[in-house]
């Protein structure tokens, strides 16, 4: 394109670009969200329909789901289009909206495991209080503010972003429309964005870290202080998935996005975005649900009710 041609779309280089590839990477990813929409689904259905479920933790368990929903959305079916028409091509406003959703939903995930930090904190910790300190109110509270910090962060980067113009190229070594690929084909100068990404996402997931990490070092000298090896193990058990979750997501994350410009490979990159974008929305779920007695429990009520409702029709 002429460098004094302001881009109308864009074109996503995908994973790669061999033939070949193209329909078994379209399979293995087809199936990656199916698992992801009839897990995160699922288990959102499960907690609305089941009373033993109504607690602070399925709550925000529940927003949890929805949250890894939206945000495979917004990137998994467009990737699995394109490996299958070979059609990567992304208009402008299509790109900034792809932006702008994923920023969001991943942002509220953030403060959303911020949130679950803190109920684990008063559920092991303040046992005796905890009806009293982790109200409806209180979960509403949290979860509102974490969708509210999540859509107006996602605002501030898409803004910070698409002011700047596009007309070196409008080729993006990625799959989908994130901010360090799309800074690196922008022809304006993007120190500013780039201080703007930096320091923004540097100080939301920070501040969720602190939030966290505070929570776990009081629950951990907590549990040291129980005798009983019984009580132990359940307090562990009980803060065992979130701790799984947590690693997972702010791992990827903070190896995406705090790391200086100079040193990003978009190969590596590329990698490292497939697993938090794609596979974790999967994975969350299965850590939920494979670790629960609870939501076990609920399934299998579940399918014994589907069970008898066949029979009836049989």
């Amino acid at each position: 394109m002429e460098n004094d041609t302001e881009v109308t779309e864009f074109i996503l280089m995908g994973l790669t670009n061999k033939a070949e590839l193209q329909l078994p990477l379209f399979i293995t990813f087809f199936f990656i969200y199916l698992i992801t929409l009839v897990g995160n689904l699922g288990m959102t259905m499960l907690i609305l329909l089941d009373s033993h479920l109504h607690t602070p933790m399925y709550f925000f368990l529940s927003n949890l789901s929805l949250v890894d929903f939206g945000y495979s959305s917004a990137v998994t079916p467009k990737m699995m289009a394109g490996f299958l028409t070979g059609d990567r091509a992304i208009s402008y406003n299509d790109c900034a909206t792809q932006f702008f959703f994923f920023i969001a939903f991943i942002t509220v995930e953030n403060f959303l495991l911020a949130s679950m930090a803190y109920d684990r904190y008063a559920a092991v910790c303040k046992p005796l209080h905890y009806t009293t300190t982790v109200t409806i109110d209180v979960c509403v509270h949290l979860a509102v503010g974490s969708y509210v910090c999540g859509f107006l962060n996602a605002s501030i980067h898409t803004g910070n972003t698409f002011r700047l113009s596009f007309c070196r190229s409008n080729v993006i070594d990625h799959f989908f429309c994130d901010a360090i690929p799309l800074l690196v084909v922008s022809c304006s100068d993007s120190y500013i964005s780039e201080s703007v990404l930096f320091y923004l996402v540097g100080f939301n997931v920070l501040f969720s870290i602190l939030i966290i990490l505070s929570s776990y070092m009081f629950i951990f000298t907590t549990i040291l202080r129980l005798h009983s090896s019984e009580g132990r193990r359940k307090a562990f058990s009980t803060c065992a998935s979130h701790l799984t979750a947590v690693s997972i997501f702010y791992g990827t994350g903070i190896f995406m996005y705090l790391q200086p410009n100079s040193s990003h490979s978009m190969g590596t990159d590329k990698m490292v975005s497939v697993f938090y974008a794609i596979v974790i929305p999967m994975l969350n779920p299965l850590v939920y649900s494979l670790r629960n007695k609870e939501v076990k429990s609920a399934f299998q009520k579940v399918v014994e009710k589907a069970k008898s409702s066949l029979r009836f029709i049989f």
